[in-house]
Protein backbone atom coordinates (compact mmCIF):
# COMPACT_ATOMS: atom_id res chain seq x y z
CA UNK A 1 0.00 0.00 0.00
CA UNK A 2 1.27 3.47 -0.87
CA UNK A 3 1.19 5.46 2.38
CA UNK A 4 1.98 9.16 2.24
CA UNK A 5 4.33 9.47 5.21
CA UNK A 6 7.88 10.76 5.76
CA UNK A 7 10.32 8.44 3.90
CA UNK A 8 12.33 7.16 6.87
CA UNK A 9 9.12 6.24 8.71
CA UNK A 10 7.73 4.71 5.55
CA UNK A 11 10.74 2.41 5.42
CA UNK A 12 10.68 1.60 9.14
CA UNK A 13 6.95 0.78 9.16
CA UNK A 14 6.81 -0.86 5.74
CA UNK A 15 5.85 -4.23 7.21
CA UNK A 16 2.65 -2.71 8.63
CA UNK A 17 1.20 -1.37 5.38
CA UNK A 18 0.16 -4.73 3.94
CA UNK A 19 -1.15 -6.27 7.14
CA UNK A 20 -4.91 -6.96 7.25
CA UNK A 21 -5.48 -4.63 10.21
CA UNK A 22 -4.02 -1.67 8.32
CA UNK A 23 -6.20 -2.27 5.29
CA UNK A 24 -9.26 -2.46 7.57
CA UNK A 25 -8.13 0.71 9.34
CA UNK A 26 -7.62 2.55 6.05
CA UNK A 27 -11.07 1.53 4.82
CA UNK A 28 -12.66 2.67 8.09
CA UNK A 29 -10.87 6.02 8.17
CA UNK A 30 -11.65 6.83 4.53
CA UNK A 31 -15.32 6.08 5.11
CA UNK A 32 -15.37 8.27 8.22
CA UNK A 33 -13.83 11.21 6.36
CA UNK A 34 -16.42 10.80 3.60
CA UNK A 35 -19.43 10.50 5.87
CA UNK A 36 -18.75 12.72 8.88
CA UNK A 37 -16.40 15.37 10.28
CA UNK A 38 -13.06 13.92 11.37
CA UNK A 39 -9.99 15.57 12.90
CA UNK A 40 -7.22 16.33 12.11
CA UNK A 41 -7.45 17.26 8.42
CA UNK A 42 -6.57 14.19 6.36
CA UNK A 43 -3.33 15.77 5.17
CA UNK A 44 -2.14 15.99 8.79
CA UNK A 45 -2.89 12.45 9.98
CA UNK A 46 0.82 11.57 9.91
CA UNK A 47 2.07 15.05 10.83
CA UNK A 48 3.96 13.81 13.90
CA UNK A 49 6.01 11.44 11.74
CA UNK A 50 6.41 13.92 8.89
CA UNK A 51 7.81 16.56 11.23
CA UNK A 52 10.31 14.28 12.95
CA UNK A 53 12.26 11.75 10.83
CA UNK A 54 13.36 8.55 12.56
CA UNK A 55 17.02 9.43 13.06
CA UNK A 56 16.17 12.87 14.41
CA UNK A 57 13.94 11.60 17.23
CA UNK A 58 15.34 12.42 20.67
CA UNK A 59 12.19 12.58 22.80
CA UNK A 60 8.83 10.83 22.42
CA UNK A 61 5.73 12.27 24.09
CA UNK A 62 2.72 9.97 23.97
CA UNK A 63 -0.81 11.28 23.80
CA UNK A 64 -4.07 9.38 23.47
CA UNK A 65 -6.52 11.02 21.02
CA UNK A 66 -6.45 14.08 18.77
CA UNK A 67 -8.45 17.04 20.00
CA UNK A 68 -12.03 16.66 18.80
CA UNK A 69 -13.10 20.33 18.64
CA UNK A 70 -13.18 22.45 15.46
CA UNK A 71 -9.77 23.62 14.29
CA UNK A 72 -7.85 22.16 17.22
CA UNK A 73 -6.11 18.96 16.08
CA UNK A 74 -3.04 19.42 13.88
CA UNK A 75 -1.54 15.94 14.00
CA UNK A 76 0.84 16.60 16.90
CA UNK A 77 -0.29 15.44 20.33
CA UNK A 78 -1.21 18.23 22.77
CA UNK A 79 -0.55 20.83 20.04
CA UNK A 80 -2.92 23.31 18.40
CA UNK A 81 -2.46 25.89 15.64
CA UNK A 82 -1.17 29.27 16.72
CA UNK A 83 -4.56 30.94 16.24
CA UNK A 84 -6.46 28.43 18.42
CA UNK A 85 -7.12 28.88 22.13
CA UNK A 86 -4.63 26.88 24.21
CA UNK A 87 -6.35 23.81 25.76
CA UNK A 88 -6.22 23.45 29.52
CA UNK A 89 -3.90 20.42 29.50
CA UNK A 90 -1.42 22.33 27.37
CA UNK A 91 -1.67 25.36 29.64
CA UNK A 92 -0.65 23.06 32.50
CA UNK A 93 2.24 21.69 30.44
CA UNK A 94 3.48 25.24 29.84
CA UNK A 95 3.13 26.05 33.54
CA UNK A 96 5.27 23.05 34.48
CA UNK A 97 7.89 23.99 31.86
CA UNK A 98 8.03 27.50 33.29
CA UNK A 99 8.34 26.27 36.88
CA UNK A 100 10.82 23.56 35.92
CA UNK A 101 13.12 25.40 33.51
CA UNK A 102 12.26 29.08 33.82
CA UNK A 103 11.22 29.25 30.17
CA UNK A 104 8.61 31.95 29.50
CA UNK A 105 5.00 31.00 28.83
CA UNK A 106 4.59 30.85 25.03
CA UNK A 107 2.02 32.99 23.20
CA UNK A 108 0.36 30.04 21.44
CA UNK A 109 -0.06 26.26 21.56
CA UNK A 110 1.78 25.33 18.35
CA UNK A 111 4.31 22.65 19.34
CA UNK A 112 5.81 22.23 15.88
CA UNK A 113 8.88 24.00 17.25
CA UNK A 114 9.40 20.96 19.52
CA UNK A 115 8.95 18.55 16.61
CA UNK A 116 11.63 20.37 14.64
CA UNK A 117 14.03 19.73 17.53
CA UNK A 118 13.42 15.99 17.61
CA UNK A 119 10.33 15.61 19.79
CA UNK A 120 7.94 13.00 18.35
CA UNK A 121 4.48 14.15 19.48
CA UNK A 122 2.60 10.91 18.93
CA UNK A 123 -1.03 10.19 19.71
CA UNK A 124 -1.95 6.53 20.14
CA UNK A 125 -4.96 7.09 17.87
CA UNK A 126 -4.34 9.39 14.92
CA UNK A 127 -7.92 10.38 14.03
CA UNK A 128 -11.15 11.16 15.89
CA UNK A 129 -14.75 11.95 15.02
CA UNK A 130 -15.79 15.54 15.79
CA UNK A 131 -17.02 16.02 19.36
CA UNK A 132 -16.61 12.30 20.13
CA UNK A 133 -13.50 11.59 22.19
CA UNK A 134 -12.17 8.08 21.72
CA UNK A 135 -14.43 7.41 18.73
CA UNK A 136 -11.63 5.97 16.57
CA UNK A 137 -10.02 3.86 19.26
CA UNK A 138 -9.91 0.12 18.68
CA UNK A 139 -9.83 0.29 14.88
CA UNK A 140 -6.12 -0.33 14.38
CA UNK A 141 -4.33 2.93 15.03
CA UNK A 142 -3.01 1.61 18.34
CA UNK A 143 -1.37 -1.33 16.57
CA UNK A 144 0.39 1.02 14.17
CA UNK A 145 1.61 3.40 16.86
CA UNK A 146 2.73 0.45 19.01
CA UNK A 147 4.78 -0.71 16.01
CA UNK A 148 6.37 2.74 15.69
CA UNK A 149 7.30 2.82 19.38
CA UNK A 150 8.65 -0.74 19.21
CA UNK A 151 10.83 0.15 16.22
CA UNK A 152 12.28 3.12 18.10
CA UNK A 153 12.74 1.01 21.22
CA UNK A 154 14.54 -1.75 19.33
CA UNK A 155 16.62 0.19 16.81
CA UNK A 156 17.52 3.36 18.70
CA UNK A 157 19.11 3.93 22.10
CA UNK A 158 19.23 6.85 24.47
CA UNK A 159 15.75 8.18 23.74
CA UNK A 160 13.51 9.90 26.28
CA UNK A 161 9.96 8.57 26.48
CA UNK A 162 7.52 10.83 28.35
CA UNK A 163 4.35 9.02 29.43
CA UNK A 164 1.67 11.06 31.16
CA UNK A 165 -1.32 9.27 32.64
CA UNK A 166 -2.20 5.60 33.01
CA UNK A 167 -3.06 5.12 29.32
CA UNK A 168 0.37 6.25 28.11
CA UNK A 169 2.10 4.32 30.89
CA UNK A 170 0.41 1.09 29.81
CA UNK A 171 1.22 1.73 26.15
CA UNK A 172 4.88 2.19 27.02
CA UNK A 173 5.24 -0.76 29.37
CA UNK A 174 7.45 -2.69 26.94
CA UNK A 175 10.02 0.11 26.48
CA UNK A 176 13.49 -1.06 27.53
CA UNK A 177 14.47 1.03 30.57
CA UNK A 178 18.08 -0.11 30.24
CA UNK A 179 18.37 1.57 26.81
CA UNK A 180 16.10 4.59 27.24
CA UNK A 181 14.93 7.08 29.85
CA UNK A 182 11.24 6.61 30.62
CA UNK A 183 9.49 9.39 32.56
CA UNK A 184 5.99 8.82 33.94
CA UNK A 185 3.58 10.95 35.94
CA UNK A 186 -0.12 11.76 36.14
CA UNK A 187 -1.67 13.43 33.10
CA UNK A 188 -1.57 17.25 32.71
CA UNK A 189 -5.37 17.36 32.53
CA UNK A 190 -6.96 19.72 35.07
CA UNK A 191 -8.49 16.61 36.63
CA UNK A 192 -5.12 15.12 37.52
CA UNK A 193 -2.34 17.69 37.13
CA UNK A 194 -2.27 18.53 40.84
CA UNK A 195 -1.77 14.86 41.72
CA UNK A 196 1.82 14.71 40.52
CA UNK A 197 2.11 16.26 37.09
CA UNK A 198 3.05 19.61 38.55
CA UNK A 199 6.54 19.24 39.94
CA UNK A 200 7.49 16.18 37.86
CA UNK A 201 10.46 18.07 36.35
CA UNK A 202 10.21 15.97 33.19
CA UNK A 203 11.49 18.74 30.95
CA UNK A 204 14.70 19.38 32.86
CA UNK A 205 15.24 15.64 33.41
CA UNK A 206 14.88 15.00 29.68
CA UNK A 207 17.42 17.70 28.87
CA UNK A 208 19.89 16.51 31.49
CA UNK A 209 19.73 13.04 29.94
CA UNK A 210 20.25 14.40 26.42
CA UNK A 211 23.16 16.59 27.51
CA UNK A 212 24.80 13.59 29.23
CA UNK A 213 24.83 11.88 25.84
CA UNK A 214 26.35 14.86 24.09
CA UNK A 215 23.08 15.87 22.46
CA UNK A 216 21.56 19.31 22.15
CA UNK A 217 18.82 19.84 24.76
CA UNK A 218 15.29 20.78 23.76
CA UNK A 219 14.29 24.43 23.95
CA UNK A 220 10.95 23.87 25.61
Amino acid sequence: MDVKIEPSWNKLLAAEWDKPYFKDLTDFVRQEYRNTTVYPPASKIFAAFDACPVNEVKVVILGQDPYHGPGQANGLCFSVADNVAIPRSLINIFKEIHDDTGAPLPPNGDLSRWARQGVLLLNATLTVKAHAAGSHQGHGWEQLTDAAIKQLNDHRSGLVFILWGSYAARKGEFIDRTKHLVLTSPHPSPLSASRGFFGNHHFSKANQYLIAQGLTPIEW
